[in-house]
């Protein structure tokens, strides 16, 4: 018996390395990637610009602490801030770290102002913000709230209705937050119109917007950030995943009035940005804003939803629905999806699985259209053995 917690339902299948988009089993047997560690592995395995990052920052320092000034960190701040809408940048371990920050924020923003009632969140059924308390809180979703007490200062609707929306918010509603394409929710993603409505109701009412870009940020949806699509800016942002590309990081950007009020002693974290951490999330950014890469992402995203689309058309009694944007993609289907997950996994391709029964598909963002119609064939082949199975089934 594991000596481990029992919250996973894991897969026996172990992996010994990686290299591009294949992950090998310690016999050598090769799987397809198109699960990236859930959209984490942006850069694939064995990255050479990332890994010599790693090994000669590993041969310097590792860790300080943030008492003292972390130069890699003020290197990729200064670069996020530049190449978003953002002007301060607060460093994490993780996306739930981020998320913390981020509703911290929103909330110190108005009781600096003198509004300390306002410390109400809207979030969003659908969405997924981390595990700690107050992301699952944001959340709402009762399969991860459930037998963890009680959770005040969230409000939460059905995504889509604007009005909806609007009808929540009262003298306590601080921010709206919203994932522009919802990953763990079922690969929904948002349309403009309806960001752009969310914009407007919190200049409206005064309120702070915040975006998850957690999942499907860092040029997965073939900008560098989902929200770029609607031309839409928030107030807040919270990043992690692909930022390092498989090393721990995150972080929570935001405006400059909106952080102002985050003094010595609001917020703080151990490990958050430490030089490790910042010399491989430099590397990583290196790889992403080089020319040409966020536009291949976007000509494979391209590629990956008309293969979708092609793949639903033969079989419509199976695919009900294509979802997504760019490289975060998925289908709804009509088996169970864990145990469509595991029958790709028999035929050496990884996915995810979603909420409403979508396949999802995060491959790496290297990703090539030869290995888009590798993973096409594989998926449509599984479905003609479980067309075949369900027909013998019948007989």
């Amino acid at each position: 018996m594991s000596a481990l917690y029992g919250t996973y339902a894991r897969s026996e299948l172990a992996f010994a390395r990686g290299e591009g988009m294949r992950l090998f089993t310690e016999d050598g047997t090769a799987y397809l990637d198109f699960a990236a560690g859930i959209a984490v592995n942006a850069l694939g395995y064995g990255d050479k610009h990332v890994v010599d990052a790693l090994k000669a920052q590993a041969d310097k320092v590792w860790h300080t602490s943030n008492i003292f000034t972390i130069p890699e960190q003020e290197k990729l701040a200064q670069r996020l801030v530049d190449a978003t809408f953002a002007d301060k940048v607060f460093f994490t371990n993780s996306g739930a770290e981020a998320l913390e920050c981020a509703i911290k924020t929103a909330r110190h923003y108005f009781w600096a102002r003198g509004e300390k009632e306002r410390v109400d969140i809207i979030g969003f059924s659908g969405s997924f913000h981390g595990r700690t308390i107050a992301t699952i809180a944001a959340a709402g979703n009762r399969a991860y709230t459930e037998g963890f007490g009680p959770m005040p200062g969230y409000k939460h609707t059905t995504p889509g209705d604007l009005a909806a929306v609007e009808a929540l918010i009262d003298d306590k509603t601080a921010a709206i937050l919203i994932e522009p394409v919802q990953g763990e929710g079922g690969v929904t993603a948002f349309s403009d119109a309806y960001l752009k409505g969310l914009r407007a109701l919190c200049d409206k009412n005064g309120l702070l917007l915040i975006f998850d870009e957690v999942q499907c940020g860092y040029g997965r949806t073939g900008k560098f950030f989902a929200h770029e699509w609607s031309g839409v800016i928030p107030d807040i942002m919270t990043v992690a995943k692909a930022i390092g590309a498989g090393f721990p990081l995150g972080a929570c950007l935001a405006k400059g009035e909106v952080a102002e009020s985050m003094v010595p002693g609001t917020h703080g974290s151990t490990y958050g940005g430490n030089p490790l951490a910042c010399a491989v999330g430099n590397a990583v950014l290196d790889r992403i804003l080089a020319p040409g890469f966020i536009e291949h992402v976007d000509a494979m995203g391209k590629i990956l939803a008309h293969e979708l689309h092609q793949l639903m058309q033969k079989f419509p009694q199976y695919i009900t629905e294509v979802r997504g944007k760019g490289l975060i993609a998925g289908i709804k289907i009509a088996p169970p999806v864990r145990d469509f997950v595991a029958r790709l996994r028999d035929h050496k391709l990884l996915t995810v699985a979603a909420s409403d029964n979508v396949l999802r598909l995060l491959p790496p963002l290297i990703v090539n259209e030869d290995e888009i119609r590798e993973a096409i064939g594989i998926i449509a082949g599984a479905f003609v053995e479980f067309d075949a199975e369900q027909a013998s089934a019948a007989q």
